[in-house]
């Protein structure tokens, strides 16, 4: 009896595989779905229409975006988890995928159960600028300034849990400093604050910064990737500027719901990295400050669950929690 049922599910687990390869020969027959879970028009949504536009050109079928914003994009990443696993719905994610789990006890998803990595895409380093007024060209002078004015300097913020906010505190920790905090409602309001002179600090994403920084309305100190960015060469890290190992990017890629068929994944892998690869994609993401960084669907999850853990350390440090 035992042999038959063995001899069964070795059965059903082949038929699943072919039914799988089958599926994959004829995917796509119809038009995609892009989830993006914030609003139109921000640096998530920006590279994600760039990806969606080039995989619609390669497959021959249409990537439709579809933002569906709310919630440090909870909303539209439950859309995606509740999804038929059939690789015509996608969620295209940033750092607060990895970040909401630290700040919200109850997701109504599993970030790492419910979804199926596709690959890695991009990463958009933020960049430390300061007002102009502010008596600072580099990281070093920064700290020291910083240790001079213990809670005065100013830096904005996004809102408690931002990844502006996130990413000031990790640097307070690690520099030994302690820049206060000025919430605003969103990165935009919180960049215009210190383009006026309002706030004194902020980190920025690189797509948002850059023309402030080349039309001198805001310094450059330095930016927050592991290596000097090859759209921004000249920009030392953080790291190099005085703050051993520090690192806060955006991790931007694509997710497919849990259980969609293997071949499927490795297909939309595939067309991401061809649609990336070209050297219009290279162009037009160091034109916009963004570093090409693609992966297998393993390394990102990998990656995904190594930055829950350390984004996790620093919420806990601050004593986060969203309702």
């Amino acid at each position: 009896m035992f042999t038959c049922l063995r001899h069964n599910v070795v059965a059903a687990a082949i038929a699943f595989t072919a039914a799988g390869a089958v599926f994959a020969q004829t995917y796509p027959v119809k038009a995609l779905r892009m989830v993006v879970p914030f609003a139109p028009g921000g640096g998530t949504d920006v590279i994600a229409r760039y990806l969606a536009a080039g995989m619609s050109e390669s497959m021959n079928r249409q990537v439709v975006v579809d933002n569906r914003g709310g919630a440090n994009g909870i909303i539209g990443t439950e859309i995606v988890a509740r999804a038929p696993a059939d690789g015509y719905t996608l969620l295209f994610v940033s750092s607060p995928h990895s970040v909401n789990p630290g700040l919200y006890p109850k997701l109504p998803y599993d970030t790492l159960r419910d979804f199926a990595p596709v690959s890695m895409v991009a990463t958009s380093p933020y960049i430390l600028v300061v007002h102009p007024s502010l008596p600072v060209r580099n990281v070093k002078e920064l700290i020291a300034l910083a240790k001079t004015r213990p809670d005065q300097i100013t830096y904005g913020s996004g809102g408690s849990g931002s990844s502006a906010h996130l990413a000031a505190e990790l640097f307070n920790q690690m520099a030994g400093v302690k820049l206060r905090e000025i919430p605003y409602k969103g990165a935009g309001p919180a960049l215009m604050a210190v383009l006026s002179g309002e706030s004194a600090v902020v980190f920025g994403n690189a797509l948002t910064v850059k023309p402030h920084i080349q039309s001198g309305r805001l310094r450059a100190l330095g930016i927050a990737s592991a290596k000097r960015s090859a759209s921004a060469p000249e920009m030392p890290t953080i790291a190099e500027g005085g703050v051993p190992d520090y690192r806060a990017d955006a991790v931007l890629g694509l997710l497919a719901p849990a259980r969609t068929p293997r071949a499927i994944v490795e297909t939309l892998n595939a067309e991401v990295h061809k649609t990336m690869r070209q050297p219009a994609a290279v162009d037009a993401m160091r034109g916009m400050g963004v570093d090409i960084a693609l992966s297998t669907p393993e390394e990102f999850g990998r990656l995904i669950e190594s930055e829950m853990q350390r984004w996790g350390k620093v919420i806990r440090a601050l004593n986060l929690k969203v309702q």
